[in-house]
């Protein structure tokens, strides 16, 4: 249980960082942010009401206390565009979110690992050759740009997919299910081409070592020692990359939001920047930022189960 307290540990000390970043960042800003946002038409009577609102006429350590406050309590304060909670706004999006980011994440694990193995297989051959060059151009196409290539080929060329467009879980899984899946497709690309070449090094380096050798004596397959022992201890370090690259596939959702037409935290946010409305944008960081951290730390604690050789100490 030592382990799971140090990572739990480590993990809010790293959500805290965080939380500090995000507060520095909004007071350093040149000028007053209440300047800024109402513009210089502004009378100084909505000046100062603004800035109570955002609590900027308290001292610096009052508005840190306040904020910190407000983050452990989840109350972000109200949207200046919206007049609504940012929490409210932010549960109507996190949706569209999250399932476009797990789906992504899905799609990524299911290709990379058949592949990697594919090409760690059949070494220096052609089937090895052909996946290297995929990944080489999967790792040059921007995600936004595989995108739009997505939605000229079976968007507009076959008619196979409608082009934007988002049908909630609740009205129809299905078709739900369909209005994110290349948007996934788009996102994970990228991701699979790390994985894949990651995943294929990781193999061929296991297949050389002694336990290796050892399990083929006592007569067991090459397909044996691949799938027991080799890609049990090959996951762990793609599991780990996986982990980290889910912050890159949440940040890739936010950009493909913007090319499929999805009412996710992406078009939210761009929004919210351009309004100015920093309560919004405020809370929409630290809400990304905890569920990066949440999924980091599934993943560290997934170790021990992984692989038994690991101890909680």
């Amino acid at each position: 249980m030592d382990y799971v307290l140090k990572k739990t540990l480590s993990s809010l000390l790293t959500l805290l960082l965080v939380v500090l970043l995000v507060f520095l960042a909004f007071r350093i800003i040149p000028g007053n942010p209440a300047n800024i946002i109402l513009g210089v038409e502004a009378t100084p009577a909505q000046i100062e009401a603004l800035e109570q609102k955002l609590g900027i006429d308290k001292t610096p350590v009052e508005q840190f206390i306040h904020w910190i406050k407000g983050v452990f309590l989840l109350d972000f304060g109200e949207s200046l565009r919206f007049s609504e909670p940012v929490l409210s706004l932010i549960g109507e999006r996190i949706g569209v979110t999250f399932s476009l980011a797990c789906i992504a994440i899905i799609i990524t694990i299911l290709v990379s690992i058949p592949l990697g193995i594919i090409a760690a297989n059949y070494k220096g051959k052609f089937l090895d050759l052909f996946i290297s060059i995929s990944t080489q151009i999967g790792l040059a196409i921007p995600s936004f740009w595989m995108g739009i290539l997505l939605i000229m080929i079976f968007g507009v060329f076959f008619h196979l997919i409608k082009v934007g467009g988002y049908v909630p879980w609740s009205e129809n899984p299905v078709l739900a299910f369909k209005s994110l899946l290349f948007p996934a497709i788009a996102i994970s690309i990228p991701q699979i081409a790390v994985l894949v070449r990651y995943l294929r090094t990781t193999i061929i380096e296991q297949l050389n070592f002694d336990y290796v050798r050892t399990a083929k004596s006592k007569g067991l397959k090459d397909s044996a020692v691949l799938f027991r022992h080799v890609l049990k201890n090959a996951l762990i370090p793609v599991i780990t990359i996986a982990g980290l690259n889910f912050g890159e596939i949440l940040a890739g959702s936010l950009v493909i939001e913007q090319v499929y037409a999805l009412p996710g935290f992406g078009r939210m946010l761009i929004s919210a920047i351009g309004d100015r409305d920093f309560p919004l944008v405020q809370g929409m960081v630290i809400i990304i930022a905890m569920i990066a951290v949440i999924v980091n730390l599934l993943v560290d604690l997934s170790y021990r189960y992984l692989d038994p050789k690991i101890k909680w100490k």
